[in-house]
C-alpha cells in the first residue's frame, strides 16, 4: 500500500511539472521578437506622448524610442486584438503605456 501511495505521488509530481514547463506565456501569444536591423514593414516612432499605436497582424514592426530602437512581428493569437508593448518591449525602453492596436491579419480573413 505504501509503495503505491509513492508512485502515485510521484506521478502526480511529474504530471504538475510537466504541465507548468509546457504553459505558455502571454508574451507568446502577441508574436516574436526579431532583431531592430531586420527589414520590416513599418517603422514607428514612440515618443512621452504616444498612448497608442496601430499595426496589422502578420507585419513586423521596428519601434524607435529616442536613441533606443526594438522590433516586434505582430503574429498574435486570433483572440488578441491589443496589448501593452510594455510586455514585449526590452526592459526600461518603454517608461509609460504604449497600446499595440492589432487589426486582423488579411491572410487570414475569410470572404463574405
Amino acid at each position: 500500500m505504501h509503495k503505491l501511495m509513492i508512485k502515485a505521488v510521484t506521478m502526480l509530481i511529474s504530471v504538475l511539472v510537466t504541465s507548468c514547463a509546457t504553459r505558455t506565456s502571454y508574451q507568446d501569444l502577441y508574436g516574436q521578437e526579431i532583431p531592430a536591423s531586420a527589414h520590416t514593414d513599418q517603422i514607428v516612432s514612440i515618443g512621452p506622448d504616444t498612448r497608442h499605436v496601430n499595426v496589422q497582424g502578420g507585419n513586423s514592426v521596428r519601434f524607435i524610442v529616442g536613441d533606443r530602437e526594438f522590433a516586434w512581428h505582430f503574429n498574435v493569437a486570433r483572440t488578441i486584438d491589443s496589448f501593452d508593448l510594455r510586455e514585449v518591449a526590452p526592459p526600461g525602453i518603454l517608461g509609460h503605456a504604449v497600446i499595440a492596436h492589432v487589426s486582423p491579419d488579411p491572410k487570414y480573413l475569410t470572404a463574405p
